[in-house]
């Protein structure tokens, strides 16, 4: 594997429901001896119950994921660590907003994203954004093998609507890089060449706007 340095100094990886993004994270964290976020999902007591009455717990799955994600990397940017050489994260904060725009009744976002945009914008926006695309098949395929019971009933279209949700909300992003990843055909585990392409990508340095990238 080529040592060469990335140049960005905090990159965060998103993507669909079962995309790869905390497995691709940890790796670049491990090769690179880099600050590793990993979002603390499993932690929140309201995503079983959202999944079986997302009526009832949509509500306060978003809030509490916002507040935990917002407490989390406040705490983690705001401190440096010399011995790191750069900061990756497997979310970036504004897939709060994308799910629960998703998730919650009109009247409910409205209240949402007055918040959102008041703590929002405290946080410092990664140098790169880096979304994996996935079909929905695959995210399927994805999701049933690592097997978390509560996720098996995801329904296709609800995984539609959040992919749609994302690549919308990149439109109206500006002052950021973003790299949306065409991922249906890699395997950044398994196959070498694969990461190794990856790495190639992130090591370019891009203008600010929306780039699709395909391997």
């Amino acid at each position: 594997m080529s040592t060469a340095p990335i140049k960005y100094s905090y990159i965060a990886i998103e993507g669909n429901i079962g995309a790869g993004k905390t497995t691709l994270a940890a790796r670049l964290a491990e090769d690179f001896n880099a600050r590793l976020i990993l979002e603390r999902f499993e932690d929140n007591s309201f995503l079983p119950k959202f999944y079986e009455n997302p009526d009832v717990y949509a509500f306060p799955l978003e809030m509490s994921f916002l507040a935990d994600r917002y407490q989390q990397l406040k705490d983690r940017l705001a401190s440096q660590d010399l011995f790191k050489s750069f900061t990756v994260a497997d979310y970036f904060i504004d897939k709060s907003l994308i799910f629960a725009r998703n998730n919650l009744k009109a009247d409910e976002f409205n209240l949402y994203s007055k918040l959102f945009y008041i703590i929002g914008n405290l946080l410092p926006k990664p140098d790169l954004l880096i979304y994996l695309y996935l079909d929905i098949q695959r995210l399927k395929e994805n999701i049933r093998i690592r097997g978390r019971e509560y996720e098996q009933s995801i329904q296709p279209a609800y995984l539609e609507q959040i992919q749609a949700g994302y690549l919308n909300h990149f439109r109206s992003l500006t002052g950021m890089r973003i790299l949306i990843l065409d991922t249906n055909h890699l395997d950044f585990m398994e196959r070498e060449k694969d990461y190794e392409a990856f790495l190639k990508i992130i090591r370019q340095e891009y203008p600010e706007g929306t780039h699709r990238i395909f391997i």
